[in-house]
């Protein structure tokens, strides 16, 4: 098989993520199918929290394991640097945005104001989705290296099984990140932005791999891909308190945990 054949199977692994994204279109649901939405989300979020946590560090236990000090020095501060990058990047910037808001709604009408409330509760919600868009990206980044370093060392195919497990991944990814959208009807572009800002880094990722493999710089991607994910879970899980359903937010949360662990188990079948 060619880099090029590689190259194609890494770019179908990332863009199934685009199964998921019609949902964001789905109108005004009701706030039980909302809620168990957002909650189903947050628990695949959750999974993928714990699985990039534990690819990334795999590197560093191995080189305390062997008593390479050094080496689990240098690669787990990058660990703690990029978790750190990822979720404290996305507070500040979060806090930039509302004082931005602030400074625009000082001083219009009452219409003006309810029309920037509508305005805001969108934006807010098209803000989280790209949010967790970037966060879903850095990890398929990751992904796509996987499938690009075993392409590289000749095994065909575990590419192509990782490949086929990456994309039954990534079709739930894709749900995850509309689920802050549903009720909005976003624009079909919006979507296909978000469907590339999450799915294209695998494309990416595997052009890199079948060239270049080197542990610390995915240990960097996946430490950026924690935080922003955590950060992410944190106002969702934010989210699903105001909705005050805690039993259905529950059964979301364990369906996103079941969802996360079955579509890994692909992977994991295929030796990733």
């Amino acid at each position: 098989m060619s880099p090029a054949q590689i190259t194609l199977l890494g770019a179908i692994a990332g863009f199934t993520i685009y199964l998921g994204l019609p949902l964001g279109r789905l109108q005004a649901p009701l706030p039980r199918i909302k809620a168990l939405l957002n909650a189903t989300a947050t628990g695949i979020l959750v999974f993928l929290l714990w699985d990039v946590l534990a690819h990334a560090w795999g590197p560093v236990d191995a080189s305390l394991g062997a008593h390479r000090l050094g080496g689990a020095l240098a690669d787990g501060g990058v660990l703690v640097a990029a978790i750190g990058i990822g979720l404290l990047g996305l507070v500040y910037f979060d806090q930039a945005a509302n004082r931005r808001r602030s400074v625009v709604a000082h001083g219009p009408g009452t219409a003006a104001v309810d029309e920037l409330e509508i305005a805001t509760v969108r934006g807010s919600a098209g803000r989280l989705a790209m949010m967790i868009a970037v966060g879903i990206g850095l990890h398929n980044f990751a992904e796509g290296l996987a499938i690009g370093s075993a392409a590289a060392g000749g095994e065909l195919s575990l590419a192509v099984l990782l490949v086929v497990g990456f994309g039954l991944h990534n079709a739930t990814e894709g749900f995850g990140i509309v689920a802050p959208l549903t009720g909005h009807r976003p624009s079909w572009g919006y979507l296909a932005l978000l469907g590339l800002i999450g799915g294209g880094p695998t494309f990416l990722g595997t052009l890199v791999g079948q060239r270049f493999v080197n542990d610390t710089l995915s240990i960097g991607f996946l430490g950026l891909a924690a935080g922003s994910i955590l950060y992410v879970v944190v106002e969702l899980l934010a989210v699903a308190r105001k909705a005050a359903l805690k039993t259905v937010t529950t059964w979301g949360l364990f369906l996103g945990l079941v969802l996360g662990f079955a579509t890994d188990a692909v992977v994991t079948a295929a030796g990733a």
